[in-house]
């Protein structure tokens, strides 16, 4: 593996390969008299600006169109290379006309592209579940990892090497998986990518990453490839295009209805997420069938689709009881039981989950702020002021009471954890805590924040429900899309649904530019 010099800071918005301060002067010379400008066809408004980020050729060669830059009105253009003021057309070669060897390239330089596209994408994936990242950091942390897939695209046949390189050195990379395919889709090399679905197969990394790589590109650059995986022979295939139908928000239409009576359980599983998440009401009914299913698995999505779609029965016990068994599902099961339950039903539900979760207050705690029950504020006021429970208390005060701690200045830097039991394992005292970027409250201040906040005193004495500060309602979680963290809005999400059924879930994952454009269209700006 090579050094990585670039900077880890994952608020940067770009790496320093990709800093726009590095690139080179461009001349501001007029044509000369006669000489007319019109862009030439599939450039320019790429090649250049892409050539200039990854510093991968050197600066004596032009881009690959073979033309000129430009600076007209503050953005780069290109000159054809017969009207380049005071040249000769003969002087401007193009590096990639069949007569001429393709440019030099920057080994190591698309190298750390490569390794970096990959290390981004695996920090990237805790980013979208973070309590303290928001879609502006989102959005930048998206351009650094766009920035390297542009080096790699640029640098051609030698970008195209060490992403195969990488992919093939460990198949457990997930990162690596995703960083081939995405160059596969973006080539439209389907040799290659046929090779990558086949190694999806047998190997679930390597799902991940592909399946990472079909939602992180261009829906027109699927075109062509997600249907014939919906009615491959093979269930594996199957799921990567339902997966890639269901993070675009687009309906598999037959695909979908072939996937729900598959004999394959994880593929049947895959669709019941795939119908409930796009909103598919129609199949409302055949969801409540399927929760009766020989596998867990397509009984909990086959759940957790029905409750989206409606189901305030059957859907919310199976949810429940799902949010008391371990595994990566609990959080979920426990969020959406909560949320769909009618006022009165989820304050019964938070109390028996609370007795289930003996001895596990995060659970307790989230229970609590899921409720959104203003009158349980001064019990989680309590929990701050354990130094154990403090942050988990302080986050469901926030998803009650809209509490931004940064932003209200109601953090501390004095913070400190208990020490660790003396016979404690070592596995368990490095485990990577998922609330470990919880800010710390302070007890002081947060106490007097909510005393001086009128409109908390009001609705705890008519027992109103609240959700980021306000009444539970469609604003309150368009507003929390808009400017809350990755945690919350996943949250905002869901209610959306809950409050609409038939409405799509609000892809929170998705990259923020899709994110940004989907807000905009549903009115207002995104970061209103």
């Amino acid at each position: 593996m090579a050094n990585r010099t670039g900077p880890t800071n994952l608020a940067s918005p770009r790496c320093a390969r990709a800093s726009t301060s590095n690139r080179p002067r461009i001349s501001s010379r007029r044509p000369t008299a006669g000489a007319t400008w019109a862009p030439p066809a599939a450039h320019c408004t790429y090649c250049w600006p892409a050539w200039l980020r990854t510093r991968a050729m050197p600066t004596a060669r032009w881009p690959s169109c073979g033309a000129a830059p430009k600076q007209v009105s503050g953005r780069q253009r290109c000159w054809p290379a017969d009207s380049v003021p005071g040249s000769n057309a003969s002087i401007l070669p193009n590096p990639m006309t069949p007569d001429r060897d393709p440019p030099p390239v920057l080994h190591a330089v698309v190298q750390q592209h490569a390794e970096e596209t990959a290390m981004l994408r695996q920090a990237r994936a805790a980013l979208v579940r973070a309590p303290h990242v928001g879609l502006e950091l989102l959005g930048r942390h998206d351009e650094r990892i766009e920035a390297h897939l542009d080096g790699l695209l640029v640098a051609g046949v030698a970008g195209k090497a060490l992403a195969q390189q990488q992919w093939l050195e460990d198949e457990s990379d997930i990162g690596a998986s995703f960083t081939a395919a995405v160059l596969a889709l973006r080539q439209g090399d389907r040799r290659w990518l046929d090779e990558l679905l086949a190694a999806s197969t047998v190997a679930d990394a390597r799902r991940r990453g592909l399946m990472a790589a079909f939602g992180w590109v261009a829906p027109e650059t699927l075109r062509g490839v997600v249907q014939p995986l919906l009615l491959s022979s093979e269930p594996r295939l199957r799921q990567v295009g339902i997966e890639a139908c269901r993070m675009h928000l687009t309906d598999p239409g037959a695909g979908l209805a072939g996937a729900l009576d598959s004999t394959d359980a994880p593929l049947r599983a895959t669709a019941w997420r795939c119908a409930g998440e796009l909103g598919r009401i129609d199949l409302l009914g055949a969801a409540r069938q399927a929760m009766s299913d020989e596998s867990p698995e397509v009984v909990f999505w086959a759940a957790w689709a029905a409750c989206l779609l409606g189901d305030r029965n059957a859907a919310l016990q199976m949810l429940a009881n799902a949010a008391q068994k371990p595994g990566d599902l609990a959080n979920r099961a426990l969020a959406l039981a909560l949320i769909a339950s009618p006022f009165d039903q989820a304050g019964e539900l938070a109390r028996r989950l609370s007795a289930s979760f003996a001895g596990q207050s995060r659970q307790v705690l989230r229970s609590v702020g899921l409720l959104g029950d203003v009158r349980f504020v001064p019990w989680l006021l309590d929990q701050v002021d354990e130094p154990a429970t403090a942050r988990q208390a302080a986050e469901s005060l926030s998803w009650i009471t809209g509490a931004d701690l940064a932003r209200d200045s109601l953090e501390t830097l004095k913070a400190s954890l208990p020490p660790p039991a003396e016979d404690a394992d070592e596995e368990d005292v490095i485990e990577v805590d998922e609330d470990a970027d919880l800010p710390w409250p302070d007890p002081k201040k947060l106490r007097a924040w909510c005393a001086n906040n009128r409109e908390i005193q009001a609705a705890a004495a008519t027992g109103t429900r609240w959700f980021a500060g306000a009444a539970i309602g469609p604003a309150a979680a368009q507003q929390v899309l808009r400017r809350g963290h990755q945690r919350m809005r996943w949250l905002a999400a869901l209610w959306l649904c809950v409050q609409q059924p038939g409405q799509p879930l609000f892809p929170v994952a998705a990259p923020a530019a899709r994110q940004r454009a989907r807000l905009a269209a549903q009115g207002g700006s995104a970061l209103a």
